[in-house]
């Protein structure tokens, strides 16, 4: 995929380090023409790629480039691509709420899965989501009724978020 492609790219040339083409592509599994134009790509959005020539020579940023790639999220990395479904467990009243308005959207229920003791009422079951934002931002509307099981990761985001409105709410003394 492309985007990896340029991604892999950036992060690579971000470390300051000199890459040749004919290497690139073999590591990509591309032409080195598809490199070629890759490194074209990046230096048309503005990234300062340059070319040293000759032994020991590749492609590589100015040392003053300092845009960032944003971090992954804990556990994602960019070999394993987008977020694809979180494993929840949902009170009915919420699961209503996000079927009327399509959000978050790809609902499968989990036919194997065990009540919860306490709430044998809710349900478990999966939502599809595009990426790990949009997953946190569309499951926190769904308010205290849902309870991330699946990634790890992502339950660990949805308590520190839960932890960051409780100190906002909560009267200084």
């Amino acid at each position: 995929m492309r985007a990896g492609r340029l991604l892999n790219l950036l992060l690579i040339l971000q470390d300051h380090r000199r890459v040749t083409a004919p290497v690139r592509a073999r590591r990509l599994e591309v032409s080195e023409r598809t490199v070629l134009r890759d490194l074209e790509s990046l230096s048309g959005s503005g990234v300062p790629v340059f070319a040293t020539r000759g032994p020991g020579g590749g492609f590589e940023s100015l040392d003053t480039f300092e845009r960032r790639v944003p971090n992954l999220p804990a556990g994602l990395t960019p070999g394993r691509g987008r977020l694809r479904r979180v494993r929840v467990r949902i009170a009915p009243s919420a699961l209503q709420l996000a079927i009327v308005l399509g959000r978050p959207e790809g609902w499968r229920p989990r036919p194997t899965a065990e009540p919860d003791p306490d709430r044998p009422d809710w349900l478990e079951g999966s939502f599809r989501f595009d990426s790990y934002e949009s997953a946190v931002t569309e499951l926190l509307a769904l308010g205290v009724e849902v309870e991330v099981l699946l990634p790890t990761e992502l339950r660990e985001t949805m308590a520190e978020v839960g932890r960051t409105i409780v100190r906002r709410h909560t009267a200084e003394s």
